[in-house]
């Protein structure tokens, strides 16, 4: 780790666990319970050598939005709250590696966002190296800049993961976890009494269901890459709301069908069968155009609108 060995076989060389500066995030967040959320956050801090505290505290309980729950007990937080806590724990004793378990298993929709979000936020602002461990195709896809693959303990696959997972050998261990684009936007309208919200993400807007986010929020957009229809020329007369231009990148054949990726500013993967793509011709280099229903979204929260 950082050109030092934590353990060696010959010649022998073990450096102790409490001492390899490596923050772990359990899957269930493992708090202390008899500690407040500032004691939680301090505990590994006052284990780490001066010399070492290379990460501001203040800023970590800013960047996930912790300052209002200081005082508060563990047993008084929500599921994205704890996993907020326990990020922050593990981030401010300055770890050389953060290594977090499964930390979205046990959050629904709503909190995954969350934490999916902060978790972006932490790799952007701080650049502390992660370890992700996931059994989901989507957040590997949304966080990782490199996927491994492991199956009965060997090493399946490794590299770009949206080569990496639409692997015709790895897709066939991830047939029933459906891949869902999560993208990163901004709420332009909330919509609300019949009528639609819209969401900017990166240079467009997709119409979405109505929502209780105001105008500027953070948003991330999940749409599953089978809710969405491929068409070579632009379509009219439909009532899917979203027809968007692209430029088709990849197509990747995976068992029995193809993901196509498509470029409309931001990574579209598509589900198409190979019959469809033999029947339309399709190549890499080529403009297509995405059709999805407004009720095809699902909305997950960037951040939280109050304590959950």
């Amino acid at each position: 780790l950082y050109g030092r060995d934590i353990y060696r076989g010959s010649p022998k060389r073990f450096v102790p666990p409490e001492k390899r500066r490596i923050g772990l995030v359990f899957q269930a967040g493992a708090l202390f319970p008899h500690m407040s959320v500032s004691g939680n956050i301090m505990y590994g801090r006052a284990r780490t050598p001066a010399a070492d505290r290379l990460v501001d505290v203040d800023h970590v309980v800013d960047l996930l939005g912790l300052r209002p729950l200081m005082d508060r007990s563990p047993e008084s937080l929500s599921g994205g709250e704890r996993q907020r806590v326990a990020i922050a724990r593990a981030l401010a004793m300055s770890p050389g590696l953060l290594l977090l378990d499964e930390p979205m298993a046990s959050l629904d929709a709503h909190l995954r966002g969350v934490v999916l979000s902060y978790l972006r936020r932490v790799h952007d602002d701080l650049g502390i190296p992660m370890i992700y461990v996931s059994h989901s195709i989507s957040e590997v896809l949304a966080l990782a800049d490199d996927a491994l693959v492991l199956s009965r303990g060997r090493v399946v696959a490794s590299g770009r993961p949206s080569r990496v997972l639409l692997d015709p050998v790895v897709g066939g261990m991830f047939r029933n976890d459906p891949i869902e684009n999560l993208l990163d936007g901004t709420v332009v309208e909330q919509g609300g009494a019949g009528q639609s919200g819209r969401v900017r993400v990166g240079q467009i807007e997709i119409v979405t269901p109505a929502m209780d986010r105001p105008a500027g929020s953070p948003v991330i957009v999940a749409l599953g890459a089978e809710e969405i229809i491929l068409a070579t020329e632009k379509p009219s007369g439909l009532s899917a709301r979203n027809v968007i231009i692209g430029s088709i990148t990849d197509l990747n054949p995976v068992l029995d069908g193809v993901y196509a990726s498509v470029d409309i500013g931001v990574p579209m993967l598509v589900e198409l069968t190979q019959g469809a793509v033999d029947a339309l011709s399709l190549e890499r280099g080529q403009d297509a155009y995405l059709v999805f229903k407004t009720s095809s979204i699902k909305l997950l929260d960037a951040e939280p609108l109050v304590d959950r």
